[in-house]
């Protein structure tokens, strides 16, 4: 007799369920889908979102406030860093390396820098144009710093910081700039 229970129990609850599908999935197409990147809960702006070093000798810390202890020091300014969260002046960042923590706010800046990819096994040509039949000016070894300009989704204008050298490398070459993502100046 208990199992007869159990059994009637059990079909009741997926009948509910059931039911409980089929009405959000008529509702499902009477709201609007959310398509739009996830904002950051301190600034509105999205996140994860690519951001810089603004500072030589920064500190990355453990969690988001000065009392927590230093896991890694950054001796170089301009180094591409990703925000993956926001707390209040703080802001969780993740390096090329694949190295998380936090940062203060004033350590960083909006300007857009990136690395040549440091998965690269060959070196990444720096192009005249924004297409593969372009001159090759230049080979550029994984992990070397640029300056981002603009990127249609495919190609980055950039700019090697104190050399007087420019011009374009495919986007997939660079940890500092979304697939398919479009930068303006």
């Amino acid at each position: 007799m208990r199992r007869f229970s159990l059994l009637r129990r059990t079909m009741r609850l997926l009948a509910l369920c059931s039911l409980f599908a089929a009405c959000l999935a008529s509702q499902a197409s009477a709201v609007p889908v959310e398509t739009s990147a996830p904002k950051g809960r301190e600034t509105g702006l999205p996140v994860p979102r690519f951001v810089s070093l603004k500072s030589a000798n920064a500190r990355m810390r453990i969690g988001p406030s000065l009392d927590y202890g230093t896991k890694w020091i950054y001796l170089k300014s301009g180094l591409p860093l990703e925000i993956t969260a926001e707390y209040d002046n703080w802001r969780q960042v993740r390096d090329s390396d694949g190295i998380t923590g936090w940062m203060h706010r004033a350590l960083l800046s909006s300007r857009r820098t990136a690395v040549i990819g440091p998965w690269l096994r060959e070196p990444a040509a720096l192009h005249t144009g924004a297409r593969e039949s372009a001159a090759v000016s230049a080979a550029l070894m994984a992990s070397v710093l640029v300056h981002v300009g603009r990127c249609d989704g495919a190609w980055c204008s950039i700019g090697l910081p104190h050399q007087n050298l420019t011009g374009f490398v495919e986007q997939s070459a660079l940890w500092g700039v979304y697939p398919g993502e479009t930068i303006t100046d």
